[in-house]
């Protein structure tokens, strides 16, 4: 039996405006981190000097929260930016050759240790030669 499957799965539904179930929850939890601290700052600081960092704690969440460059949340694209940082030396696109095998794709070599291939191009046009003969022959 089959079954169909929709194209865009993996788009997040708006619950409340325009804001997702994930960007809710990451508000709800760290606006609520950011109350307490406050309450407990409060307590010993004057009111204005103690909101000052909830307020930070909270446009840094609205950041996270809403954050989206090419279909990519925060955390996928932090990770990312990361990665291609830390392996900028290693990773090097030269023209005519294919991409990284799927066994390839965590494994980095170094760009000097890999040997380049020279393709004979003669002795492939003599072979497409040869089946031209072939094909006209026929």
């Amino acid at each position: 039996m089959q079954y169909k499957i929709p194209v865009q799965i993996e788009n997040e539904d708006p619950i409340i405006l325009w804001l997702s179930l994930r960007q809710l929850a990451i508000i709800m939890i760290w606006w609520s981190i950011s109350y307490s601290l406050f309450n407990s700052l409060v307590k010993s600081l004057w009111t204005e000097i103690a909101l000052i960092p909830s307020l930070i704690i909270m446009w840094i969440t609205l950041l996270i929260a809403l954050f989206r460059y090419s279909e990519m949340t925060f955390v996928p694209f932090v990770l990312s930016f990361i990665r291609f940082k830390s392996n900028i030396e290693e990773r090097r696109w030269i023209k005519w050759v294919d991409s990284f095998q799927p066994i390839d794709i965590w494994y980095l070599t170094s760009s000097q240790s890999k040997k380049e291939e020279k393709i004979d191009f003669t002795s492939k046009i003599d072979k497409i030669n040869e089946l031209e003969d072939k094909l006209n022959k026929i």
